[in-house]
């Protein structure tokens, strides 16, 4: 029986309709393996996907760049990280400490001893790794009286006449540009001006340290000797340069408040400037380090040299001082030190694993 061609033509038709939805069936369920496993790996590069992070800073705005530096490396880890509180010290230890909080990037060692101690310590806080060395502290002088009166010990300064020269208020007493109340320096001022019978001969001026210093700063310009606190990281550093523009001044012997006391200030180098060198480190809520490997690896991994918050201090300074800035100034360290950003992200999501 001869079939008419039309049949074989129509049996021919079905068949590679047949054959093409096979294929698409094929390509459809290959299409859907593939985008289940992009998603398994995206979820894995994610561990922080779906938590949220609350970082604490305390009110000093050149902190901002050392916090943000820790925000987008989160971000890269998933993390839903909120805007930056802005709280005095001792509410940022104790917010961190009940879990209101996530972590602050700026603690200092030892200079926070005693508030981190007083907030719970090692029982509340996960602190591992240091996040930048070298912090200093101290009193300083305009090089040129230093030089001329042969000032190099802060005693010197209850000599009535010596006094006078850093005076600016006619009062008889040398002025002292102080440290914040909240911040930690200002305790240990308090302590040594007692300790050192120089309350009679010193006013320890505290308050808005960025408006005292400014003043200072003017004082200088003007050619007038000048007295300040000081620390670095932090941009008065590269305005009133030391050895250049001023000099450190030595104390007549070491004396710390609290679980301090006793501790010897003396640096290697033989000079005693009052105060210990520190290092600094973030601290974080213990319990969530705990729930979160891979946030917890960070935080003991990424470091930042201490240059570079000084350097970027320095731009805040010259007028570069806000948020938007301080996020650029961020992003232009990220994108020149990309290599070793992108290794501590990476070693941090292997945390999760």
């Amino acid at each position: 029986m001869n079939v008419p061609a039309f049949t074989n033509k129509r049996k021919k038709e079905k068949t590679g309709d047949m054959m093409k939805t096979t294929r698409m069936k094929t390509l459809l369920a290959t299409t859907l393996l593939a985008s289940t496993a992009s998603l398994t790996v995206n979820a894995e590069s994610l561990p922080g996907e779906g938590v949220t992070v609350q970082p604490v800073q305390s009110t000093i705005a050149e902190e901002t760049f050392q916090t943000l530096l820790v925000n987008k490396a989160l971000e890269e880890l998933g993390y839903d990280v909120k805007p930056i509180q802005n709280v005095d010290y001792n509410v940022a230890y104790t917010s961190v400490a009940n879990g209101d909080a996530t972590f602050l990037a700026s603690n200092w060692e030892p200079l926070h001893t005693d508030k981190y101690k007083q907030a719970g310590g090692d029982e509340k806080f996960f602190r591992q790794g240091t996040y930048s060395t070298g912090a200093a502290q101290g009193y300083l002088i305009d090089k040129k009286t230093a030089e001329k009166y042969n000032i190099t010990n802060i005693a010197q300064l209850k000599d009535p006449e010596l006094a006078k020269l850093f005076d600016s208020n006619d009062n008889g007493k040398a002025d002292l540009t102080g440290c914040n109340p909240g911040w930690g320096c200002e305790t240990v001022i308090n302590h040594q001006m007692k300790d050192f019978g120089l309350e009679d001969a010193i006013d320890n001026n505290q308050g808005s340290y960025a408006a005292i210093i400014a003043d200072t700063i003017a004082r200088y310009q003007s050619g007038k000797p000048i007295l300040y606190f000081t620390w670095t990281p932090y941009w008065v550093s590269g305005v009133l340069v030391p050895g250049k523009d001023v000099v450190w001044l030595e104390v007549p012997h070491s004396s710390l408040p609290g679980e301090r006391s006793g501790i010897d200030t003396t640096l290697p180098n033989g000079k005693n400037y009052g105060f210990q060198m520190n290092s600094i480190h973030i601290v974080a809520n213990k319990q969530f380090a705990k729930e979160n490997p891979p946030a917890a690896k960070l935080f003991s991994i990424i470091k930042l040299n201490i240059n570079d918050i000084s350097a970027e201090n320095l731009m805040m300074r010259n007028g570069q001082n806000k948020y938007e800035d301080i996020e650029a100034h961020t992003n232009g360290w990220i994108k020149a030190h990309q290599k070793q950003f992108d290794a501590w992200v990476a070693e941090a999501k292997a945390a999760a694993k």
